[in-house]
């Protein structure tokens, strides 16, 4: 049997959360549920036995009901150091036969089928398996009484460890109790080390990806979100809208460009979608209008499953240009309506543990010349955003928001006349990449609409 033992006893204490990294918010779920289901999706995985601070306990065994990981047989207490937990799930299996461990982290939720694969297929060869990467940077070896270097190894030579780790059972057994009765402190914390250092087995490298990262500090969350947008989203037709089969959504601003797109196609695949806009006397601006409006279609439909707004508007004038009325229409339209539209769905998107949907811009990373009001609100969205998906992640509310790169609009043309227009995306695409964001069910994100990327 293969059994994948994934570590998360550890404290997270580079993290600087109050909760182990292992349960931080990663796009609407806790960075272990990856993991897992990597493993619980694996073909060549039995069984898995996650190693946890027994006061987590209770938080796993709901993630896995919620999630229906079924392969999940064991949740056991750690140990204080690593090396410590993975005895602890040696000892829980050491009674069986003909068992292989494959140790993980559990905030390494990258790792690729390819990978586990080829670890339990090298496992028929050999006694102990590492993954591991060839490292882009010199090495030092440093001399710690001094601070200066003593060495430095040949880069070739060098790889970068990563996990699984894996092992026949009585291998990685016998490493251990060896390193427990030895009285010196053992050289190395992680599993193959301690393989290599007290029974010298070879221990053969499964080739790992640089996608495979292990969640250490805040900054790697960033990466993670970026590695979730590329490893999900695809967007090039092979997508299946058939899932907006009767749910209904409400459109502000689709009236015109990725707006209607995204109302044309949802109900061409079944959905209830409905536009509203100024054109129809509805001004997100007005706190009772964004009221009326869902309150009818709530009471048209009997429930709201996905709210989107794409209305937006831009003036192309310095500040000083502005008129006071420019101004309070560019900072109402493109934030104050989507405060209302956020805080007015919120009790129908309870409900239905629906999506809310905004639109941000790429001038949201740099404040632009020209249009100030209208990148800074962009950037506000984007902050918004992030806040209001951990407001509402116990309501298992999905907030996103979608950042296109330039696109055919009507509003682009109008400001910005004279652009090819074979360098624009086409409005649909960014529509059927925002539905695509729908269906995925993540929250918190940012996804970036690229030319060559989603078309």
């Amino acid at each position: 049997m293969n059994i994948a033992v994934i570590l998360s006893a550890g404290s997270g204490s580079r993290f600087g959360s109050d909760v182990p990294k292992q349960f931080i918010n990663l796009a609407g779920k806790n960075v272990i549920e990856y993991t897992i289901k990597a493993f619980e999706e694996n073909n060549n995985i039995d069984e898995i036995c996650i190693v946890a601070d027994s006061l987590y306990h209770e938080k796993l065994r709901k993630v896995c009901d919620e999630n229906k990981f079924e392969k999940v047989l064991k949740i056991i207490a750690g140990g204080r150091e690593r090396k410590d937990s993975s005895y602890e799930a040696i000892k829980a299996y050491e009674s069986q036969e003909d068992i292989n461990l494959i140790f993980h982290d559990a905030v390494r939720p990258f790792v690729s089928q390819e990978i586990i694969d080829n670890t339990v297929e090298a496992l028929k060869t050999y006694d102990a398996i590492d993954v591991a990467i060839p490292t882009a940077d010199t090495i030092i070896k440093i001399d710690p009484k001094k601070e200066i270097i003593d060495s430095i190894p040949q880069r070739s030579l060098l790889q970068r460890g990563q996990t699984p780790q894996a092992f026949k059972l009585e291998i990685i057994k016998k490493a251990h109790q060896l390193a427990n009765e030895d009285e010196n402190e053992p050289f190395f914390t992680d599993d193959c080390g301690l393989v290599k250092q007290y029974l010298e087995n070879e221990v053969y490298v499964v080739k790992g990806e640089e996608k495979n990262i292990k969640i250490t500090y805040p900054e790697d969350l960033l990466f993670a979100e970026k590695l979730i947008q590329l490893n999900s989203f695809t967007s090039k037709g092979e997508t299946d809208f058939s899932k907006l089969k009767d749910k209904v959504i409400v459109v502000f601003g689709g009236n015109s460009g990725i707006g209607k797109d995204i109302v044309d196609i949802s109900n061409e695949n079944g959905a209830k979608a409905v536009a509203f806009s100024r054109e129809n006397n509805i001004d997100i601006r007005v706190k009772q209008d964004v009221v009326n409006t869902l309150s009818e279609v709530a009471k048209e439909f009997g429930k709201i499953d996905i709210v989107i707004n794409s209305a937006a508007t831009l003036t192309k004038k310095q500040l000083v240009h502005l008129s006071d009325e420019e101004i309070e229409d560019e900072i109402n339209i493109n934030y104050l309506g989507s405060v209302n539209i956020a805080k007015y769905s919120y009790e129908y998107l309870k409900d239905t543990k629906g999506s809310l949907i905004f639109f941000t811009s790429s001038s949201y990373t740099r404040g632009r010349a020209g249009y100030s009001l209208y990148s800074s609100t962009k950037a506000a969205i984007v902050n918004f955003t992030q806040a209001l998906s951990e407001e509402w992640l116990e309501d298992n509310i999905k907030v996103n928001a979608i950042n296109p790169a330039r696109t055919d609009t009507p509003m682009r043309t109008k400001y910005f006349e004279g652009e090819d227009k074979s360098l624009l995306l086409d409005s649909s695409v960014v529509a059927k990449a925002t539905i695509e964001t729908i269906l995925q069910g993540f929250s918190g994100l940012v996804i970036d609409i690229k030319k060559g990327i989603y078309a």
